[in-house]
């Protein structure tokens, strides 16, 4: 496992100044020096007929989900670009110092990530759209929370090594008098997204998180508690280059007219409020062997392609419960989840999307295409583990998981023990972005609990109900 370099947050945070500044400097007179005031402004904009958004990569901000462009950030900038009637045009930085300098050096247009408002980036940016302010969290469990931060003496709290978590519960602890049991994880596999879902699980009792972050993972794990603030308020907002005050002020405008409309109100909602859990079911009775009312669409679709009925119908489980109403906070929709993109790459329309037998035939059809990109893994078996896990979370996250395998030594033809410990590190920025990677971010967890649950629920289909 490489060696990982850890810089304390106040280093960063002198360098992300210094570089802001730097930067700024080079605003003024554009890139190689010309004058250019207005060339990247909202008007050369509209004639460019592109609005171009920088933005990291994350679950908050901006990620590629079963293919497709996600994230509230990027969500928010789409809608944006369609008022000002352009196009919209993704780039992704690795770090905010990339982002600052990619600005400045006229990269983009827009950094659609939130940028915290301090008297140095006042002065180099021009921070502009909806403002919001975000605190550092505790994350709990829901039963008997604390209330107080004086609470935590005595306490076991782990958070990420090198992170503005680790400052802050230490310098909490200092303003406590100590006595708060820290502990710094430092695994390539655990970051903090990871560390609240421990948490959801009982595995460990507190960790800390921005807000932002602990709201969207509450929709996961609604067994959190993430009330109490450990941390003062600090506002951010996103922010453009000085020399464009123009869209700056269409930004503001569009923000002010905007921010309490139906439309805007839902995107919040998918990722922060809306829960992505499913209420369970069952099979309809092992004794008759019948797993769904689905179990005869199941059977015939199956055998379009040579797989186990039991198979799909495990998939159809875990994607929907076996409810063709069910649409997902990403819009995907029937008994197999598909998404709107997928299933018109295969011939279903919107207008049958949800319609149970044309859902799980696109469905087989998405399946065998990736069952075709997946012949490199060769035994059988293993390779229905690649399959599943593309489908959860795309093909493209996956090959990255295997390219991350094999840069780091895992073995790139297995999947427990191999390119799931890669998928893993796809919830690292580090890895993620890894030269070998071109699919950014991904909640791997997610992925591996899935295919662990799809395969032993299959497993368990194949004992008690009829092939």
């Amino acid at each position: 496992m490489p060696y990982k370099l850890h810089i304390k947050l106040s280093t960063i945070l002198i360098l992300f100044i210094a570089m802001i500044c730097v930067a700024g400097c080079q605003s003024h007179s554009g890139k190689n020096g010309s004058n250019a005031t207005d060339a990247y402004d909202l008007d050369s904009i509209k004639a460019r007929g592109e609005l171009r958004v920088l933005t990291l990569s994350s679950s908050t901000s901006y990620f590629l989900y079963k293919g497709e462009e996600r994230g509230y950030e990027y969500e928010l900038a789409k809608r944006l670009a369609d008022d000002l009637g352009v196009e919209l045009r993704v780039i992704v930085a690795h770090n905010i110092l990339q982002l600052t300098q990619m600005l400045h050096d006229n990269e983009g247009d827009l950094i659609a990530y939130d940028i915290p408002i301090t008297g140095d980036t006042k002065t180099q940016l021009r921070h502009c759209g909806p403002e919001r302010i975000n605190a550092q969290v505790l994350v709990q469990s829901a039963q008997n929370p604390i209330t107080d931060v004086v609470e935590l003496v005595g306490k076991d709290v782990y958070v990420e090594r090198g992170t503005k978590y680790e400052e802050r519960i230490n310098n909490l602890n200092s303003e406590l008098g100590g006595g708060i049991n820290i502990h710094c994880i430092d695994r390539d596999t655990i970051v903090t997204e990871d560390l609240i879902e421990m948490v959801s699980k009982g595995e460990i009792a507190y960790t800390l998180a921005d807000e932002t972050l602990a709201r969207l993972n509450r929709t996961y794990y609604n067994n959190i508690n993430i009330f109490l603030a450990v941390s003062f308020p600090q506002r951010s907002q996103w922010a453009v280059r000085n020399d464009s005050p123009q869209l700056a002020q269409a930004i503001d405008e569009w923000a002010a007219n905007n921010s309490e409309t139906d439309e805007i109100r839902a995107i919040s909602k998918r990722y922060f409020e809306s829960s992505k859990q499913y209420a369970n079911s069952s099979i309809l009775s092992v004794a008759e062997g019948r797993i769904s009312e689905y179990d005869e669409i199941f059977k015939r679709e199956a055998a379009q392609i040579g797989w186990d009925w039991r198979l799909l119908a495990s998939i159809a489980y875990h994607e929907s419960r076996f409810d063709p109403t069910v649409v997902s906070w990403a819009g995907a929709k029937g008994i197999m989840q598909l998404m709107p993109a997928t299933a018109a790459a295969f011939g279903l329309g919107l207008d049958s999307i949800a319609i149970p037998e044309p859902n799980v035939r696109a469905a087989v059809k998405s399946l065998k295409s990736v069952e075709n990109s997946m012949q490199r893994i060769k035994d059988n078996d293993e390779r229905m583990k690649f399959i599943l896990a593309a489908y959860n979370c795309g093909v493209g996250h996956v090959f990255d998981a295997i390219a991350l395998a094999e840069k780091y030594g895992k073995d790139t033809q297995t999947w427990y023990g191999g390119v799931e410990e890669a998928i893993l590190m796809k919830t690292n920025p580090e890895y993620y972005n890894d030269e070998v990677c071109r699919f950014g971010y991904l909640h791997g967890r997610q992925t591996t609990a899935y295919v662990r649950e799809v395969i032993n629920l299959y497993n368990y289909y194949c004992e008690k109900i009829p092939k």
